[in-house]
């Protein structure tokens, strides 16, 4: 759960990053190795490891190691978050543009 403005900035700073959302979509189907992770994109190993610090700060993900091999999952209900934010403004805005269309209706039927 979003537990003040400073862990949504992050949140929303981490998914700002096309690389890291492409690694979000990766451990949707399940916990990857950094190695795999890095697989698909054209950076440099340490560049790599900044983007996942990133998404582990903002909450998102978590990482543990096993030996030599760091492996990272996706934080059960981090973007559950997400959602309910996106949510809450999309019922504002809803209850905003309905009241509109009852505005416009009304002068619409006084005009004629």
């Amino acid at each position: 759960m979003i537990e003040s403005q400073a862990d949504l900035d992050r949140m929303f700073h981490a998914l700002s990053d096309r690389s890291r959302r492409g690694m979000i979509d990766r451990l949707g189907r399940g916990p990857a190795s950094v190695t795999e992770l890095a697989a698909p994109l054209a950076v440099a190993l340490p560049t790599v490891m900044k983007h996942l610090q990133v998404l582990e700060d903002s909450g998102l993900v978590l990482s543990e190691k096993a030996g030599r091999v760091r492996t990272y999952r996706l934080q059960r209900d981090a973007l559950g978050a997400v959602e309910r934010w996106v949510e809450q403004r999309k019922i504002q805005w809803t209850t905003t543009f309905d009241r509109l269309d009852r505005f416009l209706a009304d002068e619409t039927e006084t005009r004629e």
